[in-house]
């Protein structure tokens, strides 16, 4: 089978589209990858939709990708299925026009008006115009990807049905890290763009309480965004965390597995409660225990092979990662139950499992 990954996508930020590609790819299929990334990321296209003087901006540069995108696509061999990457709310129309609806997979990992309405966004016409964005998007692909159960019952009914669920997985350099050594403080990581969804706050709340005690845990908080003031502030100043404002995609497999805990995420609105995010996944790739919050998709993809605490609790968290400090017996099992749940079920090849058989079930890749 022949498959183009299509898209304004960039992998660095949001790897998802590369784990699908890479997992295509280990089951055997032809992959050619069609990209002319957009350089706005997810929040920059929030920041648009709360100043709208900011959008012909992303026009203007969308057309600019459009023509490099339809230039490459048509040079090559016709591929049987398109796959259009996450944030491809407006690439998915013209992949549509350039290859028709019969073949074109929408990965659509979130929704707009969804993320808008998690980073409190929903003023006016913003929430009725980015439902009709989703709507329009999902109308134009013939198959929907999806990342949990509960996001797949999200949509509108008449799109549910051509909905598929594909785990996020983690691409395969981050199973081929070296753990740190053992012994000394807990060193603790949590990376991400410090969103209302991973519930950053309960993080320096947690880190502030730990400080106060003495406990030998130490943190590395890597990243910026809406909520890192606020984190900052409730880690109220304590010297057992290192802050960064971004480390290159090339090296976050190899710090994060330097680490004892990846931390995933603790947000309490309705977004977090039905996501599993890139960082559990890959955390868990890299060896590391997985400490996050206790929501029904994050327990379903790894049952006993994480800690979990209540969602937007800093006591219950700092009582966790104060437990694995002194357990380095419950810490090994934890790390060594993560990797073994991550190398079984989220490797690429494996969580593409799922959309290759509903490729198959709907006859699409045969000409």
């Amino acid at each position: 089978m022949r498959v183009l990954i299509f898209g304004t996508y960039d992998v660095a930020a949001h790897p998802r589209v590369g784990v699908i590609a890479e997992g295509l790819r280990a089951a055997g299929h032809e992959v050619r990858e069609c990209n002319a990334p957009l350089g706005f990321d997810t929040a920059a296209r929030v920041r648009m939709l709360a100043q709208p003087w900011r959008v012909p901006a992303l026009g203007v540069r969308l057309a600019r990708c459009w023509l490099r995108l339809a230039r490459k696509a048509l040079r090559g061999p016709r591929p049987d299925v398109v796959v259009v990457g996450y944030l491809g709310h407006f690439d998915v129309h013209l992949a549509r026009l350039l290859f028709g609806r019969r073949r074109v997979v929408l990965d659509h990992l979130i929704g707009a008006a969804d993320t808008a309405r998690d980073r409190q966004v929903n003023r006016g016409l913003r929430q009725p115009l980015l439902r009709a964005v989703d709507a329009a998007a999902l109308g134009s692909a013939r198959v929907v990807v999806v990342d949990t159960e509960e996001h797949r019952e999200t949509l509108p009914a008449k799109h549910r049905e051509r909905a598929v669920v594909v785990p996020v997985g983690a691409p395969d350099e981050w199973f081929e890290q070296q753990p740190g050594p053992e012994g000394g403080p807990l060193r603790v990581v949590f990376y991400g763009l410090f969103t209302p969804l991973q519930g950053t706050a309960t993080i320096g709340a947690a880190i502030a309480r730990l400080a106060g005690t003495g406990s030998p845990v130490e943190f590395t908080m890597v990243g910026g965004g809406q909520d890192k003031a606020e984190t900052v502030r409730a880690a109220a100043g304590a010297d057992t965390v290192t802050w960064h404002d971004w480390i290159p995609a090339a090296d976050l497999p190899r710090l994060v597995a330097g680490h004892d805990v990846c931390l995933g995420i603790f947000g309490t609105g309705p977004k977090a409660l039905r996501v599993v995010p890139n960082k559990v996944y890959q955390g868990a790739a890299a060896g590391c225990a997985i400490v996050t919050s206790d929501t029904a998709p994050q327990r379903r993809a790894l049952g006993a092979a994480a800690c979990y605490v209540p969602p937007g609790d800093p006591e219950a968290l700092a009582a966790a990662l104060a437990e694995l400090a002194g357990d380095p017996d419950r810490l090994r099992e934890l790390r060594d139950a993560a990797a073994q749940a991550a190398r079984e079920q989220f490797t690429p090849v494996r969580v593409v499992q799922p959309l290759l058989a509903r490729l198959a079930a709907d006859g699409i890749g045969k000409g």
